[in-house]
């Protein structure tokens, strides 16, 4: 009789569901309101591929600082100033984002790991994120410096679809499938060198919110 009978059974793939995609609607941010910079981490991240939708990122991040981000920060300088601060770092793959979707699996680094990659290579995007809970949901709300700044992004993350959205009124236009504002895309061709014409996009066009989610509600803070 063959041994092979006696052999253990391969191990299942673990079923991940929904464990590596992430589910979100972004908004473009003119005036943050002074109340909702609650919750800071500061967030240096380094880009080494961003290419048609396809990223690979390394992210650290210093829990509980709210770095004064202008045009002028630097991400290297602003990172070795925090690096004792550093609490939290991942590898991350991303996909392309297709209505609101997008394939993501992140992994945990050691926070040493993390920092020695971002100060080694890539394209570095800094910004310090807010946290905030409005209306039935969670929100994050980026402000970025560098070559970034002024730049403000709003964020509702859900663990499905984002449907039937309360939508807080410093929104001014929802940008969910707009490349150019994902992080790889900033990382490499920075706000600042097209905020002009976007601005121009946004005077000419009006503001849009995708309909296609559910109704969205206004909701007045």
């Amino acid at each position: 009789m063959s041994d092979d009978l006696f052999d253990e059974p391969p191990a299942a793939e673990p079923d991940r569901g929904y464990a590596d995609f992430e589910f979100e609607r972004r908004f473009f941010v003119r005036d943050l309101p002074a109340e909702l910079k609650d919750a800071p981490a500061l967030i240096v991240q380094s880009y080494f591929l961003a290419d048609d939708g396809y990223a690979l990122r390394v992210r650290v991040q210093a829990g509980d600082v709210d770095a004064d981000l202008t045009a002028d920060t630097d991400p290297a300088e602003l990172l070795r100033s925090h690096v004792a601060d550093i609490d939290f770092a991942a590898v991350t793959v991303k996909g392309p984002a297709v209505g609101g979707t997008r394939y993501e699996a992140e992994r945990e680094l050691d926070p040493s790991i993390g920092v020695e990659l971002v100060r080694r290579g890539g394209a570095p995007v800094v910004k310090v994120r807010y946290a905030a809970w409005l209306g039935a949901d969670g929100w994050s709300i980026d402000v970025f410096g560098g070559a970034n700044h002024p730049l403000v992004v709003a964020e509702c993350e859900r663990s499905g679809p984002v449907t039937g959205l309360q939508i807080p009124d410093f929104c001014v236009t929802e940008i969910t499938d707009d490349r150019r504002f994902s992080n790889e895309y900033l990382a490499t061709e920075p706000y600042s060198a097209w905020a002009r014409s976007f601005a121009a996009e946004l005077a000419s066009q009006g503001p849009a919110f995708r309909q296609d989610f559910g109704p969205n509600t206004h909701l007045r803070l």
